[in-house]
């Protein structure tokens, strides 16, 4: 690699890039790629678990221009999602101590995009996990950009959460959410409740001010406070109740008919009611749905024994990656209903993405001949994780529309993280007069688990915990802090020994 972050060095050549084709698309460019219509906007979506490291912009910069530099020109937004963006302390403090981590994703993309240059719109985190938006023509984009976060990590701070950012280009609404959800192999039912955490909490206005004087006192416990320790909160149209097994297998997606929340007098709620309730969700029936993170599903629930066999990357090999992915628990769980409700996903051809030893030389590496030759970086699997495809592009499209995908892969190994990144590269249609629904619950598109209307105030609360907690990381775990307890000590010394005659 040889190439310091944040070095202006022309751009390496790209190697190894995955590309996962949609063969249901109706047309195939002659380079492999599927052929986009021209209507619409395209995007690019990315989600990096950068393992709290700055990225390395030449190199990253490298590997994303073959991503964007597409048959048709550069995509008109790139939107990516970043999982470990940054050490605790500064994840937990906020926008400030982030600027650094955002310059260096920006300045890679702006390398990788041959002279033309792209615009932070918004750099939003909960934690540390962050969403950047960037648009070509910045204009385009009109009104004000929405926000909205949750966490479900440590007393509901964000060291796992998500974050999401609502624009409107062009007229028509685009949602993003980045998100991070529960690690290891036994996590499964966490994982699909962190997801139901996401889809109740991550609104982008306080639904108690929305509709003030609805809710009344927050109880002191609901359903919908466990959601991320495993529980899922209650569908809208159920109000009976179901054992374990019934909720773990109940479809959530159908018609809504009444709000909920384990409260006998939690109020009935007006279909007006009820739609401004979604259209403050990501499932916002006139808005395209883009979720994209390190989402930590997994191909087992128990770690490797010794001397498994781990997918290959050789299409000859009887153990080639593509015979792992039926083992896939993010595909199991989406298609028994249980997790992703009403999310797609184009299909999947790269090899899995998690996780990666780097090597310090080609001997031993999966990858030994393109690694002693420098296109690569030596690696091999970790030996104690089951290889898996934890990144992951999924999408909604807007009521009456279709998502077109052109591109969906991954990008080669780096040396400052253990996981792949992943992007998809598409187009989304523009609204067409007088087909747009203004807001309409109609169709396929529904809630799939109650919105939580206290979600705000424990997100609120739970930020403070979150200042509290960066400052402790900070003083004992950085170099700024090592300054500050270093300061202090000759402060107190000097004190110490002004107090005791010293100037005698």
């Amino acid at each position: 690699m040889g190439l310091q972050a944040g070095s202006t060095a022309n751009l390496p050549p790209t190697a190894g890039i995955n590309i996962d084709i949609d063969v249901t698309a109706p047309q195939t460019a002659t380079d492999g790629r599927m052929k986009l219509s021209k209507a619409g906007v395209e995007l690019l979506v990315l989600t990096f678990n950068c393992a709290k490291n700055v990225v390395d912009v030449p190199v990253f910069g490298g590997h994303l221009r073959d991503a964007l530099l597409g048959q048709d020109g550069l995509p008109e937004l790139v939107v990516m999602s970043l999982q470990e963006i940054a050490p605790l302390s500064y994840s937990f403090l906020g926008e400030w101590w982030l600027r650094g981590y955002y310059d260096a994703f920006g300045q890679a993309l702006n390398l990788a995009a041959a002279g033309q240059k792209y615009t932070l719109v918004k750099g939003k985190n909960v934690g540390m996990t962050a969403l950047l938006v960037f648009a070509l023509c910045p204009e385009r984009i009109s009104g004000t950009v929405e926000e909205g976060e949750v966490g479900f990590g440590a007393a509901g701070m964000g060291n796992k959460g998500a974050v999401g950012v609502r624009v409107n280009y062009q007229g028509q609404e685009l949602t993003f959410v980045a998100t991070h959800l529960a690690a290891m192999e036994w996590n499964l039912k966490k994982r699909n409740a962190n997801w139901r955490a996401v889809v109740g909490g991550l609104t982008f206005e306080d639904p108690r001010v929305v509709l003030p004087g609805v809710f009344g006192e927050r109880p002191a416990t609901t359903r919908v406070d466990r959601l991320g320790a495993g529980e899922r909160s209650m569908p809208l149209e159920r109000t009976g109740s179901m054992d374990s097994s019934e909720e773990e297998d109940a479809p959530l997606l159908s018609p809504p008919s009444t709000f909920s929340l384990d409260s006998d007098d939690t109020p009935a709620l007006t279909p007006e009611q009820k739609r401004r309730l979604q259209d403050i969700s990501i499932f916002k029936p006139t808005s395209h749905l883009f979720v994209a993170g390190d989402l930590n599903y997994r191909i087992s629930s128990t770690t490797p024994p010794p001397g498994s066999a781990f997918p290959s990357f050789d299409p000859a090999s009887e153990n080639h990656h593509s015979h792992f992915f039926s083992r896939d628990q993010l595909t199991q769980e989406r298609l028994a209903g249980r997790t992703f409700h009403g999310m797609s996903e184009a299909e999947v051809t790269f090899g899995p993405t998690y996780k990666y030893d780097i090597l310090d030389s080609p001997e031993g590496a999966v990858n030994e001949a393109a690694a002693a030759d420098g296109s690569e970086v030596p690696w091999k699997f970790a030996s104690h994780r089951w290889p898996a495809w934890t990144d992951r592009v999924l999408f909604s499209a807007a009521e009456g529309a279709e998502v077109e995908t052109g591109v969906y892969g991954s990008l080669p190994v780096v040396r400052s993280s253990d996981h792949r990144a992943v992007f998809w590269r598409g187009r989304v249609p523009l609204p067409d007069g007088d087909k747009k629904l203004e807001g309409e619950v109609v169709g396929k598109k529904k809630l799939p688990v109650d919105i939580d209307v206290w979600a705000w105030g424990r997100r609120q609360t739970a930020r403070r915990r979150e200042l509290v907690v960066g400052l402790l990381a900070l003083v004992w775990s950085t170099k700024e802090g090592a300054v500050f307890l270093g300061t202090m000590a000759m402060v107190g010394m000097g004190w110490w020994w002004f107090a005791h005659g010293g100037l005698l």
